[in-house]
């Protein structure tokens, strides 16, 4: 039976004392948020410790909290704190990336600065969302970030989402500062990502699950992925295999994945992956309004796509 707990600052946690990571290579699980069924929607932290516990030693390079797919535009900023010292108090910390996000200077650094108490692998940041600033004010932005951030910063480059678009000579010049390490690429531009891996100044993730097996053809560092919840043994192959110049036996495994990683994404991300992951773990697929439960048919859809990979 799930539950909810709260998170003090009292709670013990793995040691946060790790050296400064500096290799974000591999697939890292872009983390949902688990929630009860009430009518706060609180976080079920039991449920959200176990689940990070099994992807943990499944393999994954990692866990990325509070991110999209965390719901954490419906967190709190205490909350937020919540939620990561409750993964890091049984996922060792190189292993933890933090979401960032927001638009208020001075409120987002004040948020940086209890992370970085955190000592965490990095913080994953996208721009400031709905203002649309500037190239040159992009670029203000995570200078300001970077320079303040005890942890490396990792880029999330999200469009679509932020309503800001980063221009290639504003990533690259971006790349060059020694605490912006990675990139998570929703960007949807091909000839960016493969100058950034040209360029070798930055590491590229890719962030839309579908172009995984591109990206890391390209020469791609990793991922980071929602999709990866769900057999992460496959994606661990697929790049695997990709490495060992395998790209046959990594293709099929691209295409066995690929109606899964579809069908995640055809209503609202992380609806129809938290329905999926509620029919297999002990959590339930609530989310928090605005956003709303995958319909029954998707639901089905998502349990087929995920039964048809038995077996490989």
């Amino acid at each position: 039976m799930t539950s909810s707990i709260s998170i003090s600052s009292n709670t013990p946690m793995v040691s946060t004392h790790q050296a400064r990571r500096t290799d974000f290579s591999g697939i890292w699980v872009a983390m949902i948020t688990p929630f009860c069924v009430s009518a706060e929607a609180e976080v079920d932290f039991p449920a959200l410790q176990a689940l990070a516990r099994k992807l943990i030693a499944e393999g994954v390079a990692g866990l990325v909290v509070c991110g999209s797919t965390g719901e954490a535009a419906a967190l709190s900023a205490e909350e937020q704190l919540q939620v990561l010292d409750a993964v890091l108090a049984i996922v060792p910390a190189h292993q933890v990336i933090m979401g960032l996000s927001g638009n208020h200077m001075q409120q987002v650094l004040q948020r940086l600065a209890l992370i970085g108490q955190r000592q965490v692998a990095g913080v994953l940041v996208t721009p400031p969302y709905y203002i649309r600033p500037s190239q040159a004010g992009v670029l203000h932005y995570f200078h300001e970030i970077a320079n303040a951030s005890a942890v490396p910063v990792l880029l999330y480059n999200i469009p679509y989402r932020t309503g800001v678009h980063m221009e290639l000579p504003t990533l690259q010049q971006l790349a060059r500062h020694p605490n912006i390490v990675a990139i998570k690429d929703c960007g949807g531009d091909q000839q960016s990502t493969m100058q950034l891996i040209i360029d070798g100044d930055i590491q590229v993730l890719a962030g839309e699950d579908h172009q995984t097996y591109s990206t890391l053809c390209l020469g791609g560092a990793g991922a980071i992925l929602a999709s990866a919840h769900l057999r992460p043994d496959l994606f661990l192959r697929m790049q695997a295999h990709i490495k060992a110049g395998q790209l046959q036996q990594a293709r099929d495994i691209c295409y066995a994945l690929l109606p899964l990683m579809q069908a995640l994404f055809e209503e609202p991300n992380p609806a129809p992956l938290k329905a999926i992951l509620a029919s297999i773990y002990a959590m339930q697929a609530t989310l928090r309004a605005p956003m709303q439960p995958a319909s029954p048919a998707m639901q089905d859809k998502v349990l087929q796509a995920y039964s048809r990979l038995q077996g490989i």
